[in-house]
C-alpha cells in the first residue's frame, strides 16, 4: 500500500492519479476529511498532530508520501508542522515504510545564489526557521539510517485546480475575476516556478526508484526561467489578450502589513521577489532523462483551458 498524508491538495490529488497510473491501485488517502481521487483510494480520516491516528494511518504502508500544507499562518507552522513530522516519522519507523517528504525552499538563502541540493540552509525568518526544522529532523534520522526516506523539494507552484500559490494568486485568479494582474516589488528578475503535475510525477517516480532513498532531491522545473514582465508578455500571447499588471512596492506591505494579516504574513517571502530565484533541478534530469518537463506555454495553456477562457 501506498500512502498519502495530506490528501486533500493539489500536490496529494495529482500525486493519487499518478499513483494509480502507473504503479498501484492499493492507495490510501489521509486527511482530516479525505475525498476520493480514485475510485479504488482508501480513505482515512486522521489528524497528523495525533500520534495515535498517525500512527494508524500509517500501519500497513510500503510508502508514505508526507505532502501536507499549511495556512499561510506563522504560528500554526512553529506550532504544528515539528509535531506532524515527529509523529510521522515515529510512525514509518515502527511499521518500517518508506517516507518521500514534500518540501519546499523556505530555508534556503533568499539572495542570487543559485539553489541546490548542496545549497546550506539560511532562513530568514520563522517559516523558513520551521521548514529547516522539519527538514533538519529527517535528515538527521537519514543519517542515521533509522529510516529509509527521500526529500522531494519545489520551488513556487503555478498550476491547475486548487494550486494554492503566489503566482496563482496575482496572476491566474485575477485573470479569472477580471482584474488586473500585480507583481510584487520587481518585474524584470528571473523566477523558477514549478507545474503542480510534473511535482507530483517526479515524487511518484522518486518514491517508486530504489536508488532515489537517502538524498534529497531538487524536482523538475522549466529551465527557461522568466521574470513576471516576460512571464505576463507569454500569458497574453497564450491567450490573446494584452493583460497589464501593477507591481506592488516594498513600503505597499509594509504600511499594508499593519491593518491587513495576510500581507503581514508574506513579508518573509518578500526578499525572493527582489532577486534571481535560480533552483537547479539538473540532478533528477540525469537520472530520469525520459521524464517531460511540462513548459510555461504548456502549463499556461492548460490553465486557460481549465478556466474555460
Amino acid at each position: 500500500m501506498q500512502t498519502i498524508l495530506g490528501a486533500n491538495g493539489q500536490i496529494g490529488i495529482e500525486l493519487a492519479k499518478e499513483l494509480k497510473r502507473h504503479y498501484t491501485s492499493d492507495i490510501r488517502l489521509v486527511s482530516r476529511n479525505p475525498k476520493k481521487v480514485n475510485e479504488t483510494d482508501q480513505l482515512f480520516p486522521a489528524n497528523l498532530l495525533d500520534a495515535v491516528e498517525t500512527d494508524l494511518a500509517v500501519n500497513g504502508s510500503e510508502i508514505v508520501y508526507l505532502t501536507v500544507g499549511l495556512p499561510m499562518n506563522t504560528n500554526k507552522w512553529v506550532r504544528q508542522f515539528p509535531v506532524m513530522m515527529r509523529n510521522v516519522i515515529n510512525a514509518c519507523k515502527r511499521y518500517g515504510s518508506k517516507l518521500v517528504f514534500f518540501d519546499n525552499t523556505y530555508m534556503y538563502p533568499q539572495d542570487e545564489e543559485p539553489l541546490t541540493e548542496e545549497t546550506r540552509f539560511a532562513p530568514v525568518g520563522p517559516k523558513g526557521e520551521v521548514r529547516a526544522e522539519i527538514a533538519g529532523m529527517l535528515l538527521e534520522e537519514m543519517k542515521k539510517k533509522a529510516i529509509e526516506a527521500v526529500i522531494c523539494r519545489a520551488p513556487e507552484f503555478y498550476g491547475p485546480g486548487k494550486t494554492q500559490s503566489i503566482t496563482n494568486t496575482i496572476i491566474f485568479d485575477r485573470i479569472t475575476m477580471g482584474k488586473k494582474l500585480k507583481v510584487f516589488l520587481r518585474d524584470d528578475k528571473l523566477r523558477t516556478l514549478i507545474w503542480t503535475p510534473d511535482a507530483s510525477r517526479a515524487m511518484a517516480l522518486i518514491g517508486n526508484s530504489e536508488d532515489t532513498f537517502g538524498q534529497t532531491w531538487h524536482l523538475p522545473c522549466d529551465d527557461n526561467r522568466l521574470s513576471y514582465k516576460e512571464f505576463i508578455a507569454l500569458v497574453s500571447e497564450v491567450y490573446g489578450k494584452k493583460f497589464t499588471y501593477s507591481v506592488i512596492p516594498n513600503f505597499i506591505f509594509k504600511v499594508g502589513s499593519v491593518f491587513n494579516p495576510q500581507l503581514k504574513e508574506v513579508q518573509e517571502l518578500l526578499p525572493r521577489y527582489r532577486h534571481d530565484n535560480i533552483f537547479i533541478s539538473a540532478k533528477f534530469k540525469q537520472r530520469f532523462l525520459d521524464f517531460k518537463v511540462t513548459t510555461y506555454r504548456e502549463g499556461i495553456a492548460l490553465i486557460k483551458e481549465e478556466q474555460g477562457i
